[in-house]
């Protein structure tokens, strides 16, 4: 609104100081033919009088026009601007980066052994914990072979039993001893590894989640692939992931807060630096980092892409400006307008030059030039100069 006054004051100056220009300028050629007329008269006639009468009378007309344009001048040096009063404040400025929001429990499930799929106990959804079955491969008869290894060793162990007890009576040679424990240790063994392969058989749940896909149906041959069988994704432990320039080693640590902002959500996040890496990788001059994420309404995403802002610096007494205020002149020099003089509604502009900080949404940090309690022209720094009358 004060911009929009503004500019209908200067409008209405411009245009009283054409129309007086123009008047003047009407009287003066339409008089100058009938002045200059009388003026080569007196000129020729040496009438010293009439000149030095018409000297006069020219003199006190010019007085006029100045009077005029001088008041016109004045007015055109007051401007209506905006005002701000400084004051010291928080000030923190950020590294913005971006990156991919992922999770380490988010695998694709593979078969251990080939077959035919005879149980699947999964669909898209289903909550799942550690260790859970899934599905069950048929075996091909590793079943019916451990039986018969079982029965081979507990043969084996009740033969060495008793061939332990004789030892211990000191009945029986000893190589009989040893060979009945060799046997039997044997057999265990063949039991322990027809076990681990038989288990292989049946598909658990690696980690508690969601199954987020199955692309196989019961009765299907399966065997390790590229697709697998299932997806299983935990939504609980969820991070972000990106690279960070090597000029920030140092300034970033385990247990930095990082505001994480989502744009498919628009929402943002409280992370902290979980893991800072140690490589800096020489194609791009970067280095990784981690930030956990909590996700207690279960909103994020694998691969979601996310904007992280991250503190690299504070200051907890700043001085800060709105950063479209800060002007540069002819030689460079960095200035802002400060207001002398205020009695609330009036003062006068002042060219004050600053040395700059740090620059964060939208505010400039003022590191010298300025103090608590100055008051800064905020609108309208565009239409004023030192010295000018300021209405605010």
């Amino acid at each position: 609104m004060k911009s929009k006054i503004h500019e209908l004051y200067k409008t209405k100056i411009m245009s009283k100081k054409i129309i007086i220009i123009a008047i003047l300028s009407l009287s003066i050629f339409s008089c100058a033919n009938k002045e200059n007329s009388n003026i080569d008269q007196l000129i020729s006639s040496k009438n010293v009088k009439g000149l030095q009468e018409r000297k006069a009378t020219l003199q006190a007309d010019i007085a006029k026009i100045e009077g005029a344009l001088a008041t016109l001048d004045i007015k055109k040096e007051e401007a209506l601007v905006e005002v701000s009063t400084v004051k010291d404040t928080l000030f923190n400025h950020y590294l913005e980066v971006q990156g991919n929001v992922d999770t380490k429990e988010n695998i694709l499930v593979q078969p251990e052994f080939s077959g035919t799929l005879t149980s699947l106990n999964a669909k898209a959804g289903q909550k799942v914990s550690k260790g859970q079955i899934l599905g069950k491969i048929d075996d091909g008869g590793l079943s019916q072979q451990l039986a018969s290894l079982e029965n081979q060793y507990a043969l084996a162990k009740t033969t060495y039993e008793r061939q332990k007890n004789l030892w211990d009576k000191k009945i029986g040679s000893e190589i009989q001893f040893l060979q009945a424990q060799t046997q039997m240790v044997a057999a265990q063994k063949g039991v322990a590894q027809m076990k681990a392969q038989l288990a292989k058989t049946v598909i658990r749940a690696p980690f508690s989640g969601t199954i987020d896909e199955v692309f196989v149906e019961k009765g299907q041959v399966v065997a390790p692939s590229a697709e697998g069988l299932m997806r299983i994704v935990n939504l609980g432990s969820m991070y972000v992931s990106t690279s960070v320039p090597e000029t920030y080693i140092g300034k970033l640590k385990v247990g930095d807060q990082v505001d994480v902002f989502l744009s498919s959500l628009n929402k943002t996040y409280k992370g902290k630096v979980r893991q800072v890496g140690n490589f800096i990788n020489p194609n791009n001059r970067s280095f990784g980092i981690e930030v956990s994420l909590p996700n207690p309404d279960n909103l994020l995403r694998p691969n979601q892409v996310a904007k992280l802002k991250i503190i690299d610096y504070t200051n907890n007494k700043a001085i800060v400006v709105p950063t479209n205020v800060v002007q540069e002149d002819g030689e460079g020099n960095k200035f802002i307008y400060t207001v002398e003089g205020s009695n609330g509604k009036t003062g006068t502009a002042k060219k004050v030059k600053v040395t700059l900080g740090k620059s964060s949404n939208n505010v400039t940090e003022i590191v010298s030039g300025l103090a608590a309690e100055d008051i800064i022209v905020t609108d309208g720094v565009n239409s004023i100069s030192e010295g000018m009358k300021l209405n605010f």
